[in-house]
């Protein structure tokens, strides 16, 4: 198919021309998720014509995720959503090249992946996951497109665009206790705007064109349509060497170890282990353990002295996401026999009769 009537309407752009529309099609941009943000972000990438795009994920299509993840269809349930993403993308621009990476970002493949590409846009949920791909980008010297969604607000920003401030220059704290969606909830229109506004970004770092959101972040609520930019500076964060990247990441030592429910079933009622549950109080559905205590991730580092360290506890939130942060939050306090449970009550409460109030 004849590329210039494919791209004409946008080549007509005096900002854009055969100039722009050659930037785009040499240009790689690695998309990390395939969820909410990575479904809106990824067909406009590919019809604008960027030549490579890449996508990482592990997980697969659920039924709960297709009132937002609108490129894939019910038959496609239990798919790979890397695998589902890229055959829509061929679908829509034969032209392009994808690589669909069915795995989990991690430090052991971050930073070999990150060089493979220009421009590293952030399509998770995962606040462990933000760190390191800002600091990924920062060992690569690659620019991150930042988006993110609380239930009916969402940000965007660009980090380390050429040498501009980090994430970690607006987001210091590492022991954040944010929610993800499936822990807050969201809606699909939320996800759908952000999700563009960070394909935007991509698109006028590539073409050099527009102002871009480096040391800004821009606030969308969609309740009342309000939308702040706020500035803010780039700080005194040292900067990540690949050394201390390699520490960090992939130093044994450090890593949280996650196990199913199924496995350590049989421990319910023992009282020489403790069941953490970080939720907040009101959040459903409830479980009640003989050998259960709860202190919500917010207070948790305030009320750590009710815990003991030479116990073995199994800590568990609605998702296996926040617990993952209180592990590694309990691990720093020099809590040694820590574990999370992974799929949170999500997945326990197939294993256990459990109270559920509507």
């Amino acid at each position: 198919m004849n590329n210039s009537v494919r791209y004409n309407r946008q080549i007509m752009l005096k900002e854009i021309g055969e100039t722009g529309q050659h930037k785009l099609l040499k240009a790689k941009v690695l998309v990390i998720g395939a969820g909410g943000l990575g479904a809106a972000i990824l067909p406009y990438l590919a019809a604008v014509g960027v030549g490579e795009i890449g996508i990482i994920d592990n997980d697969v299509i659920e039924l709960s995720n297709l009132h937002r993840q609108v490129i894939y269809k019910s038959s496609a349930v239990g798919k790979h959503k890397v695998d589902e993403a890229k055959l829509m993308i061929t679908k829509l621009n034969p032209s392009i090249k994808v690589d669909a990476i069915a795995e989990k970002l991690s430090g052991k493949n971050a930073i070999s992946l990150f060089e493979k590409y220009d421009i590293i846009v952030d399509a998770t949920d995962n606040i462990a996951i933000k760190y390191l791909i800002n600091d990924a980008c920062l060992v690569t010297n690659k620019p991150m497109v930042y988006g993110s969604i609380f239930r009916f607000q969402g940000q965007v920003s660009v980090f380390n665009y050429q040498n501009g401030p980090t994430y970690r220059c607006l987001y210091p704290d590492e022991n954040s206790n944010a929610l993800n969606c499936e822990d807050a909830g969201v809606i699909g229109i939320s996800v759908g705007i952000i999700g563009m506004l960070q394909a935007n970004e991509v698109i006028k770092m590539i073409l050099g064109i527009g102002e871009i959101l480096s040391g800004k972040i821009l606030v969308y609520n969609i309740l009342n349509n309000e939308q702040q930019k706020y500035d803010f500076d780039k700080s005194d964060v040292q900067l990540i060497s690949r050394e201390v990247f390699e520490e960090k990441y992939n130093k044994s030592g450090n890593q949280i170890e996650e196990v199913n429910f199924e496995s350590v079933l049989d421990e319910i009622n023992n009282d020489e282990v403790l069941f953490l549950d970080v939720r907040n109080e009101e959040e459903l559905p409830k479980i009640s353990l003989k050998n259960q205590v709860q202190i919500p991730l917010m207070n948790l580092e305030n009320e750590i002295q009710k815990l003991n360290k030479n116990q073995t506890i199994y800590v568990f939130c609605q998702s296996g996401i926040r617990s993952k942060i209180a592990a590694e939050l309990l691990q720093k306090k020099e809590f040694r026999k820590i574990k999370s449970i992974a799929g949170g009550v999500l997945a326990m409460k197939q294993l256990l009769a459990v109270e559920i109030n509507l």
